[in-house]
């Protein structure tokens, strides 16, 4: 594993917004993000280290504003940690590969895993031409 890089290597890598949301843990605002509702196939990239995160074929429309998903592509590529910023308990999820702050994970989701992985756009990059689907087994 690489050396980490520091705030002033992720500076010049991302935009200001992108800064904020995957180095510094902030939040796009609802329904802003330019992913909360594509459904197109392919793979949801880290956006500052180009891992598969989320498989398209794992997203559903949660209504909640974030692209949503029900699994990751593959067990540990997303870290959980305990979050209690702005008085509730949360669990955020970081990118296990360059600890990109992602969004948060809730056990409200629609299908069988139970899960709702409540991603911001700002943290990924949508792959079209990389589909992945049947890999992250």
């Amino acid at each position: 594993m690489s050396k980490p890089k520091d705030d002033n290597y992720w500076r010049e890598q991302l935009t200001d917004e992108e800064f904020e949301v995957c180095r510094k843990g902030g939040t796009e605002p609802p329904f802003s993000g330019e992913y909360w509702d594509v459904f197109d196939d392919g793979v949801y990239r880290c956006r500052c280290c180009g891992e598969v995160l989320f498989d398209s074929g794992a997203k559903f429309q949660s209504h909640c504003g974030w692209p949503s998903f029900d699994a990751e592509f593959a067990r540990g590529i997303v870290r959980e940690q305990a979050d209690s910023s702005f008085g509730m308990q949360r669990v955020e999820i970081r990118c296990s590969q360059c600890d990109s702050h992602l969004g948060h994970v809730f056990e409200d989701g629609p299908t069988e895993t139970g899960l709702r992985y409540c991603v911001n756009s700002l943290s990924v990059t949508l792959d079209y031409e990389d589909s992945a689907e049947g890999e992250g087994e």
